[in-house]
């Protein structure tokens, strides 16, 4: 286990454990309560487990079923389990299908976007994406093993959906780098891989994005690349996004 000095120093710093990643959840699911007008259920749920006092809370992050059916199908969830065990933050261990046209994703402090293949969202997609994004939620999206018809389909939505917003390349010194998991360098399957790239809302970095797989297709149950390419340390990458995610 590799934690950074960093993630250890906010633990110290906001009263350590499960409490730092309770409080962020929490604060995003109340914010888009108050501008919804609605009252949906906390993106940190209750752990059933439980036995007496004050419920454990744990972290959800939704996998999109986007462009009305379409979906990922190979996007490991091991990550979640590893961010339970080399940190303090507690998740479902699973990732929870949502559909980009749904209210429901609102309940979700982070989603996952990828596949592949060309697609088109839905007006409604399109709308719901900007307002989770520039409320405060995370979108992470990959190109299921560097598929370019998803890479141009995915570029050009970005267009539509934030317009006048760059995507631009996150440097390795960036934070989403240094949380959880100090990562000097990313690793590819095949050759060296592109960097990832990301949408900043002020300082906040709301969209990340990797032309190569992020998918963790080694822990992915039936899955392989096919002769794509993808990210090989991406369990330790997205480790350290869904931390990022919720101290935002």
């Amino acid at each position: 286990m590799c934690i950074h000095q960093w993630w250890l120093e906010q633990m110290q710093r906001l009263g350590c454990g499960l409490v730092v990643v309770a409080l962020a959840a929490t604060s995003h699911a109340e914010e888009t309560n108050a501008k919804q007008g609605s009252n949906p259920p906390s993106n940190v749920v209750a752990d059933p487990d439980s036995k007496g006092g004050e419920p454990e809370s744990i972290v959800q992050v939704a996998n999109l079923i986007y462009a009305g059916t379409k979906t990922s199908e190979c996007f490991a969830d091991n990550f979640l389990r590893k961010a339970e065990s080399d940190s303090s933050i507690s998740t479902t261990r699973r990732l929870h299908s949502v559909k980009l046209s749904s209210d429901e994703i609102y309940n979700f402090p982070m989603v996952i976007m990828t596949g592949e293949g060309e697609f088109d969202l839905l007006p409604e997609e399109r709308d719901h994406l900007s307002r989770f994004v520039q409320r405060g939620g995370f979108l992470l999206a990959s190109a299921g093993c560097s598929s370019p018809e998803w890479n141009r389909s995915f570029r050009r939505e970005m267009v539509k959906v934030f317009p006048g917003q760059e995507m631009a390349v996150l440097p390795m010194d960036h934070l989403i780098f240094h949380t959880a998991y100090d990562i000097a360098d990313l690793k590819a399957k095949h050759g060296t891989p592109r960097p990832l790239e990301g949408i900043h809302f002020g300082s906040r970095l709301g969209v990340l994005y990797s032309q190569d797989g992020l998918n963790d297709t080694s822990n992915a149950q039936g899955c392989c690349c096919c002769g794509g390419n993808e990210i090989t340390n991406a369990e330790q990458v997205n480790v350290n996004i869904v931390i990022y995610s919720l101290l935002q």
